[in-house]
C-alpha cells in the first residue's frame, strides 16, 4: 500500500491543512497501484502546469482549447483567464493554499477556468451540481469548511438562501468576477504543490442521503488522463470532445475538460444540453468524441437521420448501466460501436471499459490499463467466472472520503468496493448485474432513496414512505415512492403531484419520485427495518 511518509507530508504546499488533516487514516486507504510508466509522477506536481501551461510553453497556445455557447478560447486564452481568476482568488479574496473554493455553474468556459484556477492557485476546488438546492449546498459548505464561492449569477438564488454562506463572487456578471479579472493581467505561476496535495473534493450521495466528499490529489487528476483516454479511448490532439455530464460530475470533468487538455485537444461545453441540441452541436463543431449517459443516447437515436454526424468517431457511455438494446440501436443509427464504461466518483473516472474490436456485447469490458479488478463474495474472497459478487477495483486512484466513517465500508483489504454486483466470463470480461446497495441510478444521476424519503416525511400528508428504483426503459431506473398517507388525505393523482412538487422544491429536481404509489402499510422486519426489496418486487 502507498502511504504518506513524514518526508512526503512535509512537501505539502498547503498553508491551510484542513484537507490533509481530514483524510482517512492511511491504513484505511485502498492499495494504490502505479505500474504503468506514464503513472510515475514527480513528488512536486501542479496538475494545471501539465494540462495547460505546458501546451502554451511548447508553442501550442493558438490551438482551440474550449468552445462555449458564445465564445471560443485558445489555450493561450484559457491560460490568461485561469491566471486572472487565480489572482482574484489569492489577491482579492486573500485565500491561501489549501483553502476550499465552492464552484457553482453550468457547463461553460468560465466554470472550466474557475476549476483550473483553483487547482493552479493551490486551492481545493469543490464543484457542485447546478441543480442542487439550498439545503444540499449548506451541507456541502459545512462539511468541506468552504472559504469562498465562485458562482454563476443565474444560480444565485439557492446559494443566497444558505444562512452564513462564505464570501461569494459571481461570474456571468459584468460587475462580478469578470470585472475583478480585468484588473489582473500578470501571469500566475502554478503553486508548487505536492503530487499528493488535495486539489479536488467531489461530492457524491450516499445511500443514507448524507453526501460524501471524495478527496483527490493533483497526481490523481493526471492519472485518470493517462489511463482510460490514453489506452481505451485513444484520444488525439485533433479530437473535439463534446457531451452532457456536468463538470461537477467527475464523468464530465474528465471527459469534457481534463481529457482533451491532456492531449492538446478541444472541449465543447454546452450550458443547456438536450438531445436535439447535442446532435446539432456535434454537427456544428464537428465533434469526434461524445460523452453522455445511455438515456441521452436512447433519446438521440431516432433523431440521428436529421443531422450530419460524419465527424463523430467515438461515443462513450457511463453513469448508468448500458442496455444492449440501446447499444445496438445507436450502432444501427450511426455505425458507431459505443464504448461502455464504469467509473466512480471515489476513483474519479472510468476503470473498466472496452473499445473497438475488444467490445463484447452485454459486457462493460475489462479493467482499463492501470487498474485491476476482481469479483469478491460476501466473505471477501475472490470468485471465478460465472459467479455474481461484489466488484472490487484498485489502481492509481482510490477512495479517500472527507472525514467519513463510510471509508470502512468502501475499502476492504486494499480493494475499492464500488457498490456494484458483477460477474466475469472465462475471457475476463466484466458483466454488470445490479447495485449492491440502495442507490438509484436514473439517467446517469446517483440518487439516494433515503434522502428522498427524508424529504417526503416532512410533508404533512405523509405518515410513512419507502423509496426504491424501478426499472425504466427510458432512464434506466426511475425513483418510485411508496407512501402511507395520514388520516384525512386522499390517495389521488392530485396528491401524488403535490408530493412530487414538494420534493422538487426541497432537493435537486432530478431526485423527485416520478412514480408515487399509495399503500396502507410498508413491509418491515420484526425490528421495524424497511424491507425495500419487497417494494421492488411489488
Amino acid at each position: 500500500m502507498t502511504s504518506l511518509s513524514a518526508a512526503e507530508s512535509s512537501l505539502s504546499a498547503h498553508v491551510d491543512t484542513f484537507a490533509r488533516d481530514h483524510l482517512p487514516p492511511v491504513d484505511l486507504w485502498p492499495d494504490l497501484v502505479f505500474d504503468l510508466p506514464a503513472l510515475q509522477y514527480p513528488a512536486r506536481l501542479n496538475c494545471v502546469a501539465e494540462l495547460l501551461d505546458r501546451h502554451v510553453a511548447a508553442g501550442r497556445g493558438g490551438r482551440t482549447a474550449i468552445v462555449g455557447d458564445a465564445v471560443t478560447w485558445t489555450y493561450a486564452d484559457l491560460m490568461q483567464h485561469v491566471d486572472r481568476i487565480a489572482h482574484v482568488l489569492r489577491s482579492d479574496l486573500n485565500l491561501v493554499p489549501g483553502n476550499r473554493v465552492l464552484l457553482r455553474g453550468a457547463n461553460c468556459p468560465m466554470m472550466a477556468a474557475a476549476i483550473l484556477a483553483a487547482f493552479k492557485a493551490g486551492l481545493v476546488a469543490v464543484p457542485t451540481m447546478p441543480l442542487l438546492r439550498a439545503r444540499e449546498l449548506g451541507i456541502i459548505l459545512d462539511k468541506a469548511r468552504v472559504n469562498a464561492v465562485l458562482c454563476a449569477r443565474p444560480l444565485a438564488d439557492e446559494l443566497e438562501q444558505v444562512a452564513g454562506h462564505p464570501p461569494v463572487v459571481y461570474f456571468q456578471d459584468p460587475d462580478g468576477l469578470e470585472a475583478r479579472m480585468a484588473r489582473h493581467d500578470a501571469p500566475f505561476a502554478p503553486v508548487d504543490t505536492a503530487g499528493d496535495d488535495v486539489c479536488l473534493i467531489a461530492f457524491t450521495s450516499g445511500t443514507t442521503g448524507i453526501p460524501k466528499g471524495t478527496m483527490h490529489f493533483h497526481r490523481d487528476i493526471l492519472a485518470i488522463c493517462d489511463c482510460f483516454p490514453r489506452h481505451t479511448l485513444g484520444a488525439q490532439a485533433d479530437d473535439v470532445f463534446i457531451g452532457t455530464p456536468p463538470l461537477a460530475f467527475t464523468f464530465g470533468l474528465g471527459g469534457l475538460l481534463l481529457f482533451p487538455l491532456r492531449v492538446g485537444a478541444a472541449g465543447v461545453l454546452l450550458e443547456k444540453p438536450a438531445p436535439e441540441g447535442l446532435l446539432a452541436a456535434i454537427e456544428r463543431y464537428k465533434a469526434t468524441v461524445c460523452f453522455t449517459a445511455p438515456t441521452f443516447y436512447r433519446q438521440m437515436t431516432p433523431l440521428v437521420p436529421r443531422y450530419d454526424l460524419r465527424s463523430l468517431q467515438k461515443c462513450v457511455s457511463a453513469g448508468e448501466a448500458l442496455p444492449l438494446a440501446t447499444r445496438d440501436a445507436w450502432k444501427t443509427a450511426t455505425g458507431i460501436a459505443m464504448i461502455d464504461g464504469i467509473g466512480a466518483t471515489e476513483l474519479l473516472h472510468i476503470f473498466i471499459s472496452a473499445s473497438g474490436a475488444d467490445i463484447r456485447p452485454g459486457a462493460t469490458g475489462k479493467p482499463v490499463p492501470g487498474y485491476r479488478a476482481c469479483i469478491l463474495d460476501d466473505d471477501g474472497a475472490p470468485v471465478g467466472p460465472g459467479v455474481v459478487g461484489r466488484l472490487a477495483v484498485k489502481g492509481p486512484t482510490g477512495c479517500r472520503y472527507l472525514a467519513d466513517e463510510r471509508q470502512r465500508d468502501y475499502v476492504l483489504d486494499g480493494w475499492n468496493l464500488t457498490g456494484d454486483s458483477y460477474e466475469t466470463d472465462a475471457d475476463g470480461y466484466f458483466y454488470y448485474r445490479s447495485r449492491t446497495d440502495d442507490m438509484i441510478i436514473s439517467a446517469g444521476y446517483n440518487i439516494a432513496g433515503a434522502e428522498v424519503e427524508e424529504v417526503l416525511l416532512r410533508h404533512p400528508a405523509v405518515a410513512e414512505c419507502g423509496v426504491v428504483g424501478r426499472a425504466d426503459e427510458e432512464r434506466g431506473q426511475i425513483v418510485e415512492a411508496h407512501v402511507v398517507l395520514k388520516p384525512g388525505f386522499e390517495p389521488t393523482p392530485e396528491t401524488a403531484c403535490v408530493l412530487q412538487d414538494f420534493v422538487k422544491a426541497q432537493i435537486a429536481p432530478y431526485k423527485y419520485p416520478r412514480a408515487v404509489r399509495f399503500t396502507d402499510k410498508l413491509p418491515r422486519t420484526e425490528t421495524g427495518k424497511l424491507q425495500r426489496y419487497k417494494l421492488r418486487l411489488s
